[in-house]
């Protein structure tokens, strides 16, 4: 046994992608391998040398890039110096996930040296009808290379795997631990995700008219002492937690004690211990910042919850949705709802009241993380964050709006009701903008989009640069023109060209690539110049190709440019980094 080993790495940004690594680590464990999950970003990438079996699962995100979690480790592979054959010895596979509402979102990856078993792309959101074959080729041909040891035979997907962590509750009247995931005090390091700030917040004003079908919030917060520093174009993450109702149901579908207290111990040696959850712990808290019962389930969860069930009609249900031939079906339960994990525990009553706790950790992913473009420059705010937050509420078929978890809970607190604290922490951001102060930018940000030039613009005037220039989009004038009175100021001021775009104050609508159109003279003349650059920000399925066909129609119109020398123009803009995008979905 002591050669069978595998370890399966994955890079998620959303989850995808650690989803897809959790279950052929489940498969692993069925063909008894001693087998490891872990995220790029916590292995020790000089390891890699030792390990005789790799498979690497990664997603991209946004503009086809690689996520967060994997850039350290790529750099690190493509590392001048490395030697050739370092990996020479090494066995892989590797799996590609891409989403195809981004531009450039299928998943292309280079590898080098190691003896590559498959290398599959995925471009599609939902890939099980391509991972499904890929992993029945794959052990097919792990197996010849890491055949069973005589007498054991594959664990039948009939029997239930063993839980990641035993669960031992505490009695009631054994001493509490310290209350709390945030403590107000300053930590030890820079703030990140393992050791975020606890964030003072200082203010939550509504930005858009009462009369506004959208709620879109300014927030500032309070980062004095924290160690905190940004520049424009960065992101601050939040990390947020499930509403008190919701909590209160979960643990009454499930029949739990929400003050329970408990002991968490890994099941197998080698396995760490969720970060962020104190020891012991309460119910209430694990499900309060931990457990993240309002995503949308995966094929995994309702997997797992089949092996719950005592109910031979919610077995059945389970069975097929978590199937290759029930994936559709799925689908429309799920995805397109968009419901809930707790909705679908309402819907399987007697396969949720059977749950066992130890299995909460395996069955429910912990909640994530979320990135919003600070909207705020450090020279303009000192020891200050201000994100532009829509509020994400919407109507599915399902009766109750859909809401988002982190902006609904940021819009819930009121810092004038007292002490109101956020746990974040920030990170670099894919937008750059230039030191240069001779040099123009022309910014493209409709909406919530334009929040990190809101942050450039002020960082540029407090440096004393004037050549900005500003599209922005929104629907009527009088109920969302997102701070306004400000770039009336720097417009009067002459820090600041503004040009708007107010879809619906018009019979026609009237959006920025228009606006771009009817300006291109002087969008030619800045980006003839040689040296002015580009930035977009917007919704991925929305913003991206309309900005970019505009610009293209600007070289074709006022630099004689055919269709096919515009678009590579562009091209060569956005390798230079000269014109630089980001989007979200």
């Amino acid at each position: 046994m002591v050669g069978r080993r595998l370890l399966v790495l994955f890079g998620s940004q959303t989850g995808t992608a650690q989803d897809t690594a959790e279950r052929i680590g489940r498969e692993a464990k069925r063909r008894h391998f001693q087998c490891r999950v872990e995220a790029l970003d916590s292995y020790d990438v000089a390891n890699l040398i030792s390990e005789p079996l790799v498979v690497f699962v990664c997603a991209t995100t946004g503009q086809g890039d690689p996520p967060d979690n994997m850039k350290m480790f790529w750099r690190f592979l493509f590392r001048k110096n490395l030697p050739s054959g370092s990996l020479c010895q090494l066995d892989y596979a590797v799996l590609g996930l891409g989403d195809s509402s981004y531009p450039k979102g299928s998943s292309s990856w280079a590898w080098r040296d190691g003896a590559a078993l498959l290398q599959p792309q995925c471009p599609t959101c939902r890939p099980d009808a391509v991972v499904d074959p890929w992993l029945l080729a794959l052990w097919d041909k792990i197996l010849a290379l890491y055949p069973l040891p005589p007498g054991l035979e594959i664990i039948s997907p009939d029997v239930r795997l063993p839980p990641k962590y035993t669960l031992h509750y505490l009695a009631e009247d054994s001493p509490h631990p310290d209350s709390g995931l945030l403590q107000p005090t300053a930590p030890r390091a820079v703030p990140s995700e393992l050791h975020p700030f606890a964030a003072r917040m200082v203010s939550n004003q509504r930005v858009t008219a009462e009369s506004h079908f959208q709620d879109v919030r300014l927030i500032e917060f309070d980062v004095t002492g924290s160690g905190i520093t940004f520049s424009a174009g960065d992101v601050v993450m939040i990390q947020p937690q499930n509403c008190p109702e919701d909590v209160q149901q979960f643990c009454q579908l499930l029949r739990l004690d929400p003050d329970r207290r408990f002991l968490l111990k890994p099941a197998e040696p080698g396995t760490s211990l969720p970060a962020l959850l104190p020891q012991p712990c309460t119910i209430r808290h694990l499900v309060t910042h931990y457990l993240d019962i309002s995503c949308v389930p995966r094929r995994s969860f309702f997997e797992l919850l089949s092996y719950f069930s005592t109910n031979e009609l919610e077995r059945e249900k389970l069975q097929e949705f978590s199937s290759a031939q029930g994936q559709e079906e799925l689908y429309s339960y799920c995805n397109r709802p968009r419901r809930t994990t707790l909705e679908a525990l309402w819907d399987f009553p007697h396969t949720t009241c059977a749950i066992p706790p130890e299995y909460l950790l395996d069955l429910i992913p912990r909640i994530r993380p979320r990135a919003f473009s600070i909207a705020s420059s450090l020279l303009a705010h000192p020891d200050r964050i201000q994100i532009l937050m829509a509020v994400v509420r919407y109507k599915t078929r399902l009766n109750k709006p859909r809401r988002g978890l982190c902006s609904t809970w940021l819009a819930s607190l009121n810092p004038e009701q007292g002490d109101v604290r956020v746990p974040l922490w920030v990170k670099k951001g894919g937008m750059k903008f230039p030191a240069d102060p001779d040099t123009p930018v022309i910014m493209i940000g409709p909406g919530t989009g334009v929040a990190p030039f809101r942050a450039a613009v002020q960082e540029r005037v407090a440096q004393g640069h004037r050549g900005n220039c500003l599209f922005f989009g929104c629907r009527q004038k009088s109920k969302d023109f997102y701070c306004q009175a400000e770039w009336d100021e720097l417009v009067t001021k002459g820090f600041l060209t503004l040009f708007t775009a107010f879809s619906r104050d018009q019979e026609e609508k009237v959006y920025v690539q228009h606006r771009i159109r009817e300006n291109r003279k002087l969008v030619w003349e800045l980006l003839s110049s040689g040296s002015a650059r580009v930035y977009l920000a917007g919704k991925a399925k929305q913003m991206p190709a309309a900005g970019a066909e505009a610009l293209q129609s600007v070289l074709q119109l006022e630099g004689g440019l055919s269709p096919s020398e515009a678009e590579e123009h562009l091209a060569a803009l956005e390798r230079s980094q000269r014109f630089q995008s980001e989007t979200w979905s």
